[in-house]
């Protein structure tokens, strides 16, 4: 899409936002603030959109189950119905516990704090589109509402538990997520593409897969996409789920089966296995996003309004569903014009994909997610899906050195033999399974010329055929853009708030 069509269609927006506002105004004694705040509020919905939607679609497009085009429809319309269905029940970041609200003072600084608040997020979550970093909005508005409250009333206003579970998340999400994209892609590899019967083996472990993915997905659902109208214990929606995931493998079970006869035995053909799971996952996972994440674009507002007071008027009929509607168009808008940058960068520009890949990255967020709630740490979807990303791609690398270590083994062990010789002996080898694999390479590793091989010249062969899958720019920048999120939107906000309250009115 032009930019000349996204600024007409973001403007098209924020007028709509401000034209709205006349009839939900009534009552308020500084109409214009309401005003004001509803406009940020849009305008940090359309940067969660640009910078954080597109999460879920990334790896979609990257291993080509869908076209960019397709991937961005397919998310927002999920992204627009989690926000409208599921997420009323919105509670903004003042209320999460940051900051003591009792100690910033009468409404006017809680407004002044919101405000500042809202300007730094949309701010750096642009400046992070635009410099193609995926970031967390929650470590965002977090960040900001943190900075503002702090200038307010210095460090004694900061939950510091919860900063310190936020600090947590920071570390633990990306590391979980990627420990499990890269055990269920080995897990895959060693099950079903290293099996010289890859159609065989896809037809014993697909449909297991596949129902693994329906019960993590079902219980994240609960857990995360649905709390706002129906609250389930974990256990609660790991049963239903188990329920969910043992009738999707009744049922998909058969279908495998008919298709694994059909097609051949190839890697392509046991990646088109997981095409319909991966736009499911994609549907939900964009469902659960726009439940939860409306909350970072409309939470701040939602607490200018109520600095306001509670009085009858401030409550009218309307207005909650037009504080909501600001979140549930703005965000799978802001996916639509604006998030190219960042779904290009996940697709491709850490590293390769395919649809075993995808399958991995987007069932490690769920089960991240379900792993955590169980030991009641809070995780950024985000850092989740990026750190699968990275995970899959480190692991990459790894089996990949060592199979070229491996070649080198043998080329040694076979070194008296012609080339066409040792040639026919990997082609062998490569044809083997995953067990015969190991058998012969445990046989040349025990003979003398593998043993002449020293544990130096093991490194250098290590370091010799390394190949480096993750590109290391797009992850440093990633790396740093995550540590520096929540000081940078602290410190904007700070500086925001100085300058509002020295010229407010």
């Amino acid at each position: 899409m032009s930019l000349r069509i996204s600024g007409f269609l973001t403007l098209l927006f924020m007028l709509g936002i401000a034209a709205s506002s006349q009839f939900y105004t009534d009552g308020f004694e500084q109409p214009l603030i309401l005003v004001v705040a509803a406009l940020l509020a849009g305008y940090v919905a359309l940067n969660i959109g640009a910078n954080d939607a597109g999460n879920n679609i990334g790896p979609l497009v990257g291993s080509a189950v869908i076209s960019l085009a397709g991937a961005m429809l397919l998310a927002a319309v999920f992204e627009m119905a989690g926000a409208l269905l599921a997420g009323d029940e919105v509670i903004s970041t003042i209320k999460q516990g940051i900051v003591d609200r009792q100690l910033l003072g009468d409404s006017q600084a809680i407004i002044k704090v919101m405000l500042s608040a809202m300007l730094a997020s949309a701010l750096w979550l642009h400046v992070a589109t635009l410099s193609r970093m995926p970031v967390s909005t929650t470590h965002t508005v977090v960040g900001g509402v943190l900075g503002a409250g702090i200038a307010v009333g210095g460090t004694l206003v900061i939950n510091w538990k919860l900063l310190g579970a936020i600090t947590v998340s920071w570390l633990v999400s990306p590391l979980l997520g990627s420990l499990i994209a890269a055990f269920l892609l080995y897990l895959i590899k060693r099950t079903i593409t290293y099996q010289t019967d890859m159609s065989r083996a896809a037809e014993k472990v697909v449909p297991l897969l596949v129902a693994m993915m329906a019960w993590s997905f079902t219980s994240y659902l609960l857990v995360k996409g649905l709390k706002a109208s129906w609250r389930v214990d974990l256990t609660t929606a790991l049963l239903c789920g188990l329920s969910v995931g043992t009738g999707v493998f009744l049922i998909s079970k058969p279908t495998i089966k008919q298709r694994t006869a059909l097609l051949p035995n190839t890697k392509s053909a046991v990646n088109r296995h997981f095409n319909l799971p991966l736009l499911l996952a994609a549907s939900l996972l964009s469902f659960a996003h726009g439940s939860n994440d409306v909350a970072n674009a409309i939470g701040p507002l939602i607490a200018v309004k109520e600095a306001f007071g509670q009085t009858a008027e401030l409550n009218a009929p309307g207005l909650a569903t037009w504080l909501l509607l600001i979140g549930a168009i703005g965000i799978p808008l802001g996916l639509v014009l604006f998030g190219k940058r960042l779904i290009t960068t996940l697709a491709s520009e850490i590293t390769e994909l395919d649809q075993v890949r995808a399958f991995c990255i987007v069932t490690s967020v769920t089960i991240t997610v379900l792993l955590a709630s169980q030991l009641g740490i809070p995780v950024s979807s985000t850092h989740t899906a990026v750190g699968a990303i990275f995970g899959i791609g480190f692991l990459r690398e790894i089996l990949k050195t060592r199979y070229a270590v491996s070649l080198e083994m043998i080329r040694r062990h076979k070194k008296d033999q012609n080339e066409a010789e040792i040639e026919a002996f990997i082609a062998r080898f490569d044809a083997s399974s995953f067990r015969e694999k190991g058998l012969l390479l445990k046989q040349i590793s025990q003979s003398e010329a593998a043993m002449a091989i020293s544990n130096k010249d093991r490194k250098d062969l290590d370091k010799l055929y390394r190949r480096e899958l993750v590109t290391r720019s797009t992850f440093r920048r990633i790396i740093v853009a995550w540590f520096i999120t929540l000081p940078v939107t602290g410190l904007l906000a700070s500086l925001f708030y100085w300058l509002m309250d020295s010229l407010w009115m």
